[in-house]
């Protein structure tokens, strides 16, 4: 039996779930500025000249949106088979806008995004062809919740007579927002406007967003605030297409102040250039003091409060900034690394904003997926390093600037100086009889107590430099003996292979052998510690565990001189903010002066202790020892610098103890003979907590 002829069915197509909107719009932009902003890129995309975001009691649930460009606006079509299709663009970085823009090329995720904050949002646009009318269409985000299929709610474009004739453009409409837009949120659409738009309005075809939030308005001030020309210095980096790059230096008047060709920059590969795209690195340094404000518009906490919010490198692609970089936090240039190294004449993140443009119409640089920043490659890294070589040049330039400055300056107070003393003398020798005779007399003193100071300073300032020069040494020498000192080790364990084990006294020799090279390593490690330049950051510090890390540090030390090194530390955890290279410092020349004073000991059982415990907001630490004690110079002689009773001694130690006890809110005190028999030092340090 034959079947019956069955008719073919409709082909069958794909379908997705409301909730895929959800997952398209709002978990790949959590942050609501972001989609915010993914429709003003829209505007700028549309050749508008302005954008104005409005917001409208968005500071409870239940406020609006409200976007409006002046841009080509969209026709039925456009609006249907562009704005309505997610996913798909028809935006290309080949092909630049009638104003000569490099499109964003975003697929509509962020629109989508940023048009479900609320219930409703609505679509108004009109085109220059049909001036008359505009197009409207009304998205009730209600109505996909009571279906199964996006599918299934019809939507619909109507075409009507515009009750104004202005010139072309859209406006988006959000309404009911389901979330309140607090502070911080407003905060980063201002940031993030004022980051889209041209810094100095010198592009012809500039984009200029506007923000109005009455609830915040002085964020709504930040937008239109610049204050681009109370810099002192701008530098300008570029790189062309043939990978050679070049810089510049204007001051605030725009007077050209240094200039760098390709080899200036690079210096030690002079021959290489940059393989990146073509790029311009502009950065301008702000000298924020009132002698430098004195002669500018703005002032100082203006300034301040504006680069708290926009200051940093920004990266910016095809003309659009590119997040995270210069986000609060974001320093990829490393400005305060580059400062905490080298402090003098760099700029930081406090104290500047900067911009790296790139257009790369080859497409070189790649997006990461998820729209945190680009694929740090080759290419971008040849990005930073340029723009690091040309702070390092803008840096040395001022430098040498202010060297030159220095020396002048010296020289300067040398000649006034001289012509001082010569107009005293002059003005003395104009004095007759027993007034002259005075007055030569109070000079003469006065002159010698001069010289006497001078030379002190002079002393005091070399001490301080042969000690840099001794502690540079130490560090070298440390770094250098590490890796001798691991092939003795390894060589004393294959003689002890090797050495019978009834050899008493050769045993003893190994083992000394051994001893002091554990001590060596240790004198290593601990000089290393000290110039580590994490140590030298700021942050929590935990006074018990620092006294731990340097007693440990010591224990090899102690242990070589039979010197007993004991702890004796409270119940507490004790902390404050500084940078643990201030606690190690006053720590390990505590240690270090007990120690050396054993050395003029008679022979016996030596003890260092190390004690805490908690006096009101102090946390106080006790280094006491059963030595001599202190003898042969005063208690307030001890603090002062190059005051010593030791050989070969710099008279340094206690005076960097009590310098940073200071430096960090503390006192600190001595005995010449505690409780030990020996020397007792207290340092009493503020705290923050236990």
């Amino acid at each position: 039996m034959s079947k019956s002829k069955q008719l073919p069915l409709p082909y069958p197509h794909l379908k997705f779930s409301p909730g895929i909107l959800k997952r398209l719009g709002e978990e790949l932009n959590p942050n609501p500025d972001q989609g915010i902003l993914e429709l003003v890129k829209n505007s700028h995309d549309a050749d508008a000249g302005t954008c104005r975001i409005k917001l409208e009691n968005v500071s409870k649930p239940g406020g609006t949106i409200v976007i409006t460009d002046d841009g080509v606006g969209m026709d039925q079509m456009a609006i249907e088979n562009n704005w309505l299709l997610l996913g798909k663009s028809d935006k290309s970085v080949d092909e630049p806008t009638a104003l000569g823009r490099i499109p964003v090329g975003n697929k509509g995720l962020g629109r989508l995004a940023a048009l479900r904050l609320g219930t409703v949002a609505t679509l108004v646009s009109s085109t220059e062809q049909e001036p008359s009318h505009e197009y409207e269409i009304r998205l009730n985000w209600a109505k996909y919740d009571t279906v199964d299929s996006v599918e299934e709610v019809p939507l619909d474009i109507k075409r009507r007579k515009r009750k104004e004739l202005k010139g072309p453009g859209t406006q988006i409409r959000i309404e009911n927002l389901r979330v309140a837009l607090g502070r911080n949120d407003v905060k980063r659409i201002a940031r993030g406007l004022l980051l889209l738009a041209d810094p100095f309005d010198d592009d012809p075809v500039a984009f200029r967003p506007i923000l109005v939030a009455k609830e915040y308005d002085d964020l709504s001030k930040l937008v239109e605030k610049r204050y681009f020309d109370d810099a002192e210095f701008h530098l300008i980096a570029t790189i062309n297409e043939e990978g050679l790059g070049e810089a510049r230096v204007l001051d605030w008047e725009g007077s050209v102040l240094y200039e760098a060709t390709h080899k200036d920059l690079r210096r030690k590969q002079q021959d290489k250039v940059f393989e990146c795209p073509t790029m311009t690195f502009d950065l301008w340094n702000f000298i924020l003091d009132k002698d430098t404000f004195s002669t500018r518009n703005s002032t100082i906490n203006e300034v301040q409060d504006w680069l708290g919010e926009f200051g940093g490198v920004h990266l910016y692609l095809r003309r659009f900034r590119v997040p995270p970089y210069g986000n609060p936090g974001n320093d990829w240039l490393d400005l305060n690394l580059r400062r905490s190294r080298s402090p003098e004449g760099r700029p930081s993140t406090n104290n500047s904003i900067g911009r790296v443009s790139v257009l790369d119409p080859q497409d070189t640089l790649v997006q990461k997926t998820d729209r945190t920043g680009l694929i740090e490659d080759e290419a971008f890294s040849q990005m930073k390093v340029f723009a690091g070589e040309a702070l390092d040049w803008m840096a040395r330039r001022r430098l040498e600037e202010r060297e030159s400055k220095r020396q002048k300056t010296k020289k300067d107070d040398k000649d006034r100086t001289s012509k001082a003393k010569d107009a005293v003398e002059t003005a003395i020798n104009k004095a007759k009889g027993r007034v002259k005779e005075e007055l030569q007399e109070a000079f003469d003193k006065y002159d010698k107590a001069r010289v006497k100071e001078e030379g002190t300073l002079r002393r005091e300032v070399q001490l301080y430099r042969t000690l840099s020069t001794a502690g540079i040494t130490a560090a070298l020498f440390s770094h250098e003996s590490l890796h001798p000192l691991e092939i003795v080790e390894k060589n004393i364990k294959t003689l002890r292979g090797r050495v019978k084990s009834s050899d008493a006294g050769l045993d003893r020799i190994i083992n000394r052998i051994s001893n002091q090279v554990s001590a060596l390593s240790a004198f290593g490690s601990l000089t290393l510690s000290q110039v580590d330049r994490d140590k030298r950051r700021a942050r929590r510090v935990e006074i018990h565990r620092i006294i731990a890390d340097v007693a440990e540090m010591f224990e090899q030390f102690a242990t070589i001189r039979k010197v007993q090194l004991d702890l004796q530390l409270c119940d507490h955890n004790p902390y404050l903010r500084t940078s643990e290279a201030a606690v190690e410092s006053i720590l390990a020349n505590l240690l270090a002066n007990s120690l050396r004073s054993f050395e003029q000991a008679p022979p016996g059982k030596h003890r260092i202790l190390l004690a805490t415990h908690i006096f009101e907001n102090n946390c106080v630490v006790v280094c006491s020892d059963n030595g001599l004690g202190i003898s042969g110079i005063s208690l307030k002689e001890i603090w002062l610098p190059g005051e010593t009773t030791r050989d070969n001694g710099t008279g340094l130690g206690l005076t960097i103890v009590r310098d940073t006890v200071q430096d960090i809110g503390g006192t600190v005190d001595a005995d010449a003979h505690g409780p030990l028999g020996g020397a007792e030092f207290r340092i009493s340090i503020p705290i923050l907590g236990t």
